[in-house]
């Protein structure tokens, strides 16, 4: 008790947990890269330019699950994908999903990356380090296998980790609007699909597909670790993906023609895409994982019919349908296979589903 205000002292916070990592160069040069598969890498990403650019015909198709939690369901999806791709390839470019970081509405699991054994679910704790080296060494593994992989980029930091591996990335909805991940994007050498906002609307993405364009003089990280200030190049392979919106769709043919009017009309001045590529899960879906399958056909069907702007289609798929709670770390009582945050469809479905789009555009 203070004796002369007569009130009790405050208590004082204990100082955060500072917890030092690796660099991103020690982390890459204790599992590294070959030349020949940064050069897969490369090839990937220009062939996803091409496409951009209309000088591929084939229809991207980006698929895997909402999250990679379990790296063993993880390299046995991206086997049956390979399989798969050999008989699809020449109409279709496939590139999995490897979401390795999760955006939160509040609190909740942040990915693989952030907390690899979930504990966080549990009592709070979390380890970065681990989750950083068992991330790269999953998508290390999967670039093996000889997929391109995308994924979605939320920290700066997290990406100058990674990226070497990455041949698509996506910025979401909640994050569009940041200055400093439009600066990330502009730094960035992959071709980078931007939601549309959460209402539904377009303008936070076009704003953040111009200002990615051009070049940015910023706060970072070098792969030494240092704080470092960058001058980006700028990024030209920017385009819209199109997610939905509370209580709406835009995956129709008149949501995307004002989409692609919108991006017509700022193509006009600005080094940018006015290609969409549609998330057939999220909003699109109204929370309705099996809704995807209607959605991308009647997407692709859009294409067909001659709306060439229509560049892709993304689905949230795993090799079991649906989604299962949170349980004990380490995996223990999950069923494999299963998505631990969005739901997906099956591997069955997602096969049979990518089999018929693959006959559809026969008729190109």
């Amino acid at each position: 008790m203070n004796t002369q205000t007569g009130t009790a002292p405050q208590k004082t916070k204990s100082l955060a947990a500072i917890r030092p990592l690796p660099s991103p160069r020690e982390l890459k040069q204790a599992l590294p890269l070959s030349d020949a598969l940064q050069l897969q890498v490369d090839q990937q990403r220009q062939q996803i330019r091409q496409l951009l650019q209309g000088d591929d015909d084939r229809l991207l198709i980006i698929t895997g699950p909402c999250s990679l939690h379990d790296p063993e369901a993880a390299l046995d999806y991206g086997k049956r994908l390979v399989a798969l791709n050999e008989k699809l390839s020449d109409r279709l470019l496939i590139v999995m999903r490897a979401y390795v970081e999760k955006p939160r509405t509040t609190t909740g699991w942040k990915g693989l990356a952030y907390d690899p054994d979930r504990d966080s679910v549990h009592d709070g704790a979390g380890d970065i380090n681990k989750g950083l080296e068992v991330s790269w060494g999953l998508l290390l593994q999967l670039v093996e296998l000889g997929l391109p992989l995308a994924t979605e980029a939320l920290n700066p930091m997290t990406m100058m980790y990674l990226e070497d591996l990455i041949s698509w990335t996506a910025i979401g909805a909640r994050t569009a609007e940041s200055q400093i991940h439009r600066e990330m994007i502009s730094h960035l050498s992959m071709p980078v699909g931007i939601k549309n906002g959460t209402d539904g609307s377009a303008d936070t993405a076009v704003n953040a597909m111009v200002s990615a364009s051009r070049s940015h003089h910023c706060l970072g990280m070098d792969v030494d670790g240092n704080i470092a200030m960058l001058d980006t190049p700028g990024n030209s392979d920017t385009h819209m993906v199109l997610r939905g919106g509370r209580h709406l769709t835009n995956y129709d043919a008149k949501s995307i023609q004002q989409t692609l009017e919108q991006l017509n009309t700022a193509k006009e001045k600005n080094d940018i895409h006015a290609k969409v590529i549609v998330d057939c899960s999220h909003d699109n879906a109204q929370k309705k994982h099996e809704r995807q399958l209607d959605i991308a056909t009647e997407v692709v069907q859009q294409r067909i019919e001659g709306n060439r702007a229509i560049s892709g289609l993304m689905l949230e798929s795993f090799i079991h349908a649906g989604k299962q709670g949170m349980k004990g770390p380490n995996n223990q009582g999950l069923e494999y296979g299963v998505s631990i945050t969005d739901p997906c469809i099956s591997w069955e479905q997602t096969e049979t589903l990518l089999t018929a789009i693959h006959q559809q555009m026969k008729v190109q």
